[in-house]
């Protein structure tokens, strides 16, 4: 059902455009780029970033976006939310935690 730590860890790093992306629970949140259009209508790039925490957890220290946050109050812990969680907003860092809860003795 779930891949092994050593499957997990055999997989090339991806390369998407906010790469940390991969460090954290960011719950889908990724860079943002739009213009700024200033009264001189010359348009600059701008990139906005999610709005990064350091976790919770008392044995895991993880970055996580406050969207992840707010998800893990809603769901009432780290071990539920990353149990309830779809896959594909979880990432990489997720899927590892995830791996370690399930293995985890109870």
């Amino acid at each position: 059902m779930f891949p092994t730590p050593q499957v997990l860890t055999s997989l090339p790093k991806l390369s998407t455009p906010f790469r940390c992306f991969q460090l954290g629970l960011f719950h889908s949140k990724t860079k943002q780029y739009r213009n700024n259009a200033p009264h001189s209508k010359h348009k600059n790039r701008r990139t906005w970033l999610p709005n990064m925490r350091w976790g919770p957890g008392h044995d895991v220290k993880v970055k996580l976006a406050a969207r992840a946050l707010k998800s893990i109050d809603k769901h009432g812990g780290v071990d539920n939310y990353l149990l309830r969680t779809k896959p594909d907003l979880l990432g990489i860092e997720g899927m590892r935690l995830r791996i370690l809860v399930c293995e985890r003795p109870r």
